[in-house]
């Protein structure tokens, strides 16, 4: 008897220890919408911000879902659509060789203000959403070590409110690919004291190619800078923009 308890012990000590290494991230996509959006129009079916199927941030090939489903260092848990609060789709992958997850939400581009806000205050520990798999609860929202927030940067033509002031002292990171993403989104970030791990000094394509090598740094415990790089790298080998020019596009800190 007291060999079975030690036993389930272990197995309930094990468990406990599994979860608490989990590391999560979540991220926000606006998808890309040329009507509700100011930008420079792409092709319909790319700017449909209604549709998920096609649209260029989210189902394209370098959309936030395909390129994760199509990548090998990633596996696509779970897909739902029309779960509410403007959200089309939500994914959760997992990474293939460590305990990492990575929840993803596609937004009816129309409501890209309320994407912003809830990005914003997730990045101040607020709205946690738990989510379990096999077994295992995981936190995003709030509770997420990283947020990201994915498409164009609506900061250039609104200013949102909301509650960005942090709820606890946890270190939460952020990466922020839209277009000059440090000069817009600074003020709020600072409000929620989360750390600007990627974001932008200029106008960018926000694909998902960019993340995604962000994010192998991320797990690797690499340096903000080393990250930062990672993802210059990246835009570099996509867009052929020139490394050194890709470097001062895609920063980390203030």
């Amino acid at each position: 008897m007291k060999q079975l308890l030690l036993i389930i012990t272990c197995l309930l000590s094990l468990t406990v220890s599994s979860q608490s290494k989990s590391k999560t991230i979540h991220v926000f996509v606006a998808l890309c919408d040329n009507v509700n959006q100011g930008i420079v129009p792409v092709p319909a079916k790319l700017g449909n911000g209604q549709d998920i199927k096609g649209n260029l941030y989210w189902s394209a090939l370098y959309g936030v879902k395909t390129h994760f489903k199509n990548s090998k260092d990633w596996t696509l848990v779970s897909s739902k659509k029309d779960i509410g609060n403007h959200i089309l789709e939500r994914v959760l992958f997992k990474h293939k060789t460590t305990n990492t997850y990575l929840l993803a939400d596609a937004y009816d581009g129309k409501y890209i203000k309320q994407t912003t806000i809830d990005f914003l205050e997730a990045s101040a520990g607020r709205n946690p959403i738990a989510i379990t798999h096999k077994e295992q609860t995981l936190q995003f929202g709030g509770d997420a070590q990283l947020v990201s927030y994915i498409g164009h940067d609506g900061l250039m033509e609104f200013n949102v409110q909301g509650n960005f002031k942090p709820i606890n002292n946890k270190k939460r990171d952020a990466i922020i690919l839209a277009c000059i993403s440090k000069d817009y989104f600074k003020p709020y970030l600072k409000q929620t004291k989360a750390n600007p791990l990627v974001w932008t000094t200029g106008l960018m394509a926000p694909e998902a190619y960019t993340l995604k090598w962000a994010i192998d740094g991320w797990i690797l415990n690499e340096t903000d800078s080393q990250i930062s790089e990672r993802a210059a790298k990246a835009y570099h080998q996509y867009q052929k923009c020139g490394l050194k020019g890709a470097k001062r596009l895609l920063v980390s800190g203030y």
